[in-house]
This record gives C-alpha cells, structure tokens and sequence, in this order.
C-alpha cells in the first residue's frame, strides 16, 4: 500500500482524480475503472485505534473509505467487513434495521483481531439513495416489505455492485478474506470480481421487535443467513 505524501495530499486536484484516479487521459489507459488511496491518516476511535483511508475512483462518484486495523502483510485471510452506509442506522441509531449494530460490532471483532478491514461502501438503501430510502420507509409503514418497496419505486431488490469495493482492496494488496456477512450474493460478488473469501465470518446479532419483519425478509427472500435469536429482555 503506497501512502500519499503530505506534499501529494495538499496538491491534489480531486475533481480530476474523480475523473481518472490514475492521472492519466483515458486514451492511455486501458482501466475502465480505475481507484486510488487519496489520504491516510491515524484513526483512534471508541472501537479501537486504526488507521482510515480515503479513495476515489473514476465511476460512481462517491467517496469510499476503508478503516484499517494492522497491517495488510500477505493480504491473505484479513478479517473484512463490507459495510453498505446506512445514515439512519450507522449515525441516527434507527432500530428498523441492524445496520448500526453490525457496524460497531465488525469495528469491535477488528480490533480484537488486531488485523483487520472495514470498507465503507457508499450505497446507501442498498443502493438506491438515502432520500429514496425514505420513500421506502414510507411504503414499509403502509406493509409493503423492504423488497416490494423497492420494486414499487422502480429499483431493482438490490442495487449495489460489489465491483469498486473489491478494486479497492486489490490497491491496499488484499488477495484473501475472511468475511463478515449474513449475505450470500456479497460472497459470490466478492469473488466473482477477484477476492477469495476463504471463510464466511457470521454476523449476526440478537433480533428485537423493531427490527424482526426486516431481517425476516433478509432472510426468506434474500436468502441471508440468519437464525433470528431473540435479544434479551
């Protein structure tokens, strides 16, 4: 992993690095998606002490981040989570989904491990937007579950792509991955786009009532592996 400079970080033209992260006119390269670490920076937290990296990348125009726990070394077998942002759950503590809680437990595992990787994926609403996640939000209050929700506003299930996460962690030398999810198609993306998934972590957290038509639906119509297990009263 190659480490901007403090010179690089204040030079940088991020509208152009958005455009072509390699610095290079389109004409010369033969990348059609191309990321690169833009900044790396110490990152102590109330999870632990890591460090936390900034990329961009010439297709979605979003800024993704990785927050990283040791060092990659081989890049074999790194304990990682891919973390779909989720305003609502991750900052706002919305109890409709288990976003929040999954997120501040992989940072808890990570540091544990003392090796680890939470990649941030910019693609809120599984993909369709924070405001159209609200707009579904409504439709959920009215009985629709989280997938005819979407379908009924004209998304797909699940927009997400797995492609520029797994493009990220080949920058930071990754090859391998222990991975923590409940999702089988974040698996099968993962390595279909070039990351070995050498162990499927489970991830899951006790299920309440705020929360439970949500994960039923992960679990019956996306196929998520889930046991349900009520949380404690």
């Amino acid at each position: 992993m190659r480490v901007p400079s403090v010179e690089e970080v204040i030079s940088q033209d991020m509208a152009s690095l958005r455009l072509c992260p390699a610095g290079l006119a389109c004409k010369d390269c033969d990348k059609d998606l191309c990321v690169k670490i833009v900044s790396v920076a110490d990152f102590p937290s109330e999870f632990g002490h890591f460090r936390i990296l900034g990329f961009v990348n010439n297709k979605d125009g979003k800024d993704h981040i990785v927050v990283l726990k040791g060092e990659i070394g081989d890049g074999e077998g790194i304990l990682t989570r891919v973390h779909s942002a989720c305003l609502t759950g991750d900052s706002l503590g919305s109890r409709r989904c288990d976003c929040g809680p999954q997120l501040r437990e992989a940072l808890r595992v990570i540091e544990r491990e003392g090796r680890g990787i939470v990649l941030y994926h910019q693609e809120e609403g599984r993909g369709i937007g924070l405001v159209n996640k609200l707009r579904a939000y409504a439709l959920q209050d009215a009985g629709y579950d989280t997938i005819d929700a979407n379908l009924a506003l004209g998304f797909a299930a699940d927009e997400r792509d797995y492609r520029i996460p797994t493009e990220m962690l080949k920058k930071l030398g990754v090859k391998s991955v222990r991975l923590l999810t409940n999702n089988p198609e974040k698996v099968k993306d993962l390595e279909k786009h070039g990351i070995k998934v050498v162990e499927r972590v489970p991830h899951e957290l006790p299920v309440h009532e705020d929360d439970r038509g949500y994960l039923l639906t992960k679990r019956k119509r996306f196929g998520h592996w889930l046991e349900l297990q009520e949380a404690a009263k």
